[in-house]
């Protein structure tokens, strides 16, 4: 019997689908399975459930400390100043004073210093020469050759702005031993320190004067003289006659100034002197230039040790020059032969013993020390007012004043000086006078102390940043 194929074929084909479908079904259940166990829970881990130890990190020992700069030592420097200024006679004349006197008989000195005051108010110290004494009543008063002023002038000299007088001159026994005496009390007693003389012998020959902190020694001297070496008179009078009173020398035994100067620069320095200053009374007068003797007394005053060297008794400015040590190399001393006249009736025309002008011509000296802070103090500066007095009568009423000529306000003269066309003139002139004498040495000092200077700081700061380019035993300039 015979089979039909297009009846097989249609069987195959279906089985053929069953087949798929199964495959299908079996995927999709595998599938759903797989969602099922992702969607799942986690099983939670008990609580006692021991962890596996872990490496703990090793302790560190070593602590880094950023690196520190100390900042550099700072160099010595300046800790305190103190200016000084030093000005001439105060030769006081009878004429001057009577313009002085008041209608009530008493005295009032205020005119002669009024145009001063502002400018001695700029310094921390000042000093006068008081070329007269105060003798009181007991003495007439009057002027050369033998002088005796009424006391208010000590009184209105502190209100101009003097701090000390010096009173060792050949004047100072004017009104005799009692007069030494009681010029030294009247000064005091108006505020003012005294140098020079003394009460008696028992009181210091020198004076240790603190200004800012810094102590500066100071001591006066005035020439005298002696016929037989054993008594000592001043101005030709009579002698002296307690020597302990007054500090003297004599021109014929320069040997007894510089025994004693050497014992007093010794005491100062002991009692704590950082700087000093000798005052002195020496020369010839009316002469514009200082002698042989004056040189040589300044050359062993330096080589002694003393900083600043300041004269007067010439009555006319003198120069100013700077003197070497011949024993130490590296001291000077500033010397200012003749500071000429604060005040005075000596005037042109008065006398053929005077040079024209210039016993009306004075300077007004100022000297500057500093003190760095490891305690050496230096001379660091000087500079000089030429002063110029102006006599003159206003509305009937005659003056003597002291005119500081600086240069720096010289377009102000006529205003701040009352000046006018009559005295404008001279007073240039006396300008002119003075600086011709002490410009040049003026000048070489200013330089030197500028230098000095320089060299000062620069070895300060090389002590401080580079001590291996100073010497084992480098030392400093005109250290006091």
């Amino acid at each position: 019997m015979s089979r039909n194929p297009r009846r097989m074929g249609g069987l195959g084909t279906f089985v053929a689908i069953l087949l798929i479908l199964a495959l299908i079904a079996a995927t999709g259940y595998v599938i759903w399975m797989c969602v099922d166990l992702v969607n799942k829970e986690a099983p939670t881990v008990p609580t006692d459930t021991v962890a596996l130890p872990t490496e703990e990190a090793a302790p560190t020992t070593e602590t880094t400390i950023p690196p520190t700069t100390e900042p550099p030592p700072e160099p010595e420097r300046v800790i305190a100043t103190a200016t000084i200024s030093a000005q001439g006679d105060l030769l006081m004349h009878k004429p001057v004073f009577d313009t002085c006197r008041q209608s009530d008989g008493s005295y009032n000195f205020s005119s002669i210093f009024r145009y001063l005051t502002d400018t001695l108010s700029t310094f921390d110290f000042s000093m006068a020469n008081l070329e007269t004494t105060f003798g009181g009543d007991n003495y007439k008063y009057q002027g050369n050759p033998e002088f005796n002023c009424p006391d208010p002038l000590a009184a209105d000299a502190k209100e101009a702005g003097y701090d000390m007088l010096m009173t060792a001159n050949n004047h100072s026994a004017d009104t005799r031993a009692d007069g030494i005496v009681r010029t030294v009390e009247v000064v005091r007693e108006a505020g003012l320190g005294t140098l020079g003389t003394q009460l008696n012998d028992e009181e210091p020959k020198h004076a240790i004067v603190e200004i800012n902190g810094i102590k500066i020694g100071m001591v006066c001297y005035t020439y005298a003289y002696s016929h037989d070496g054993t008594n000592f008179s001043l101005n030709g009078l009579m002698p002296i006659k307690d020597v302990g009173t007054v500090n003297f020398f004599m021109n014929n035994n320069l040997e007894k100034l510089y025994t004693e100067a050497e014992a007093i620069m010794e005491k100062m320095k002991e009692e704590g002197a950082e700087a000093t200053m000798m005052f002195i009374h020496w020369g010839v007068e009316y002469q514009t230039k200082e002698n042989a003797t004056q040189n040589k007394i300044a050359q062993r005053l330096c080589d002694i040790g003393f900083d600043v060297i300041v004269g007067g008794h010439p009555h006319v400015v003198q120069p100013i020059r700077l003197v070497e040590s011949t024993v130490d190399p590296d001291h000077k001393t500033i010397c200012m032969y003749s500071l000429g006249n604060a005040v005075s009736n000596q005037r042109t025309g008065y006398s053929s013993l005077f040079p024209a002008g210039y016993t009306e011509d004075g300077v007004l000296l100022s000297v500057t020390f500093e003190k760095y802070s490891d305690g050496k103090v230096y001379v660091s500066a000087a500079d000089i007012i030429p002063t110029w007095v102006n006599m003159h009568t206003t509305d009937g009423v005659k003056e003597y004043n002291i005119l500081p000529l600086a240069d720096s306000t010289r377009d102000q003269w006529r205003e701040t000086l009352g000046l006018n066309d009559n005295t404008i003139g001279p007073a240039e002139k006396s300008y002119n006078r003075t600086m011709g004498i002490v410009g040049e040495g003026l000048t070489e000092i200013q330089d030197y102390l500028a230098q000095a200077k320089i060299d000062r700081e620069e070895y300060y700061y090389n002590l401080a940043h580079n001590p291996e380019l100073l010497e084992t035993e480098a030392t400093l300039p005109n250290a006091a």
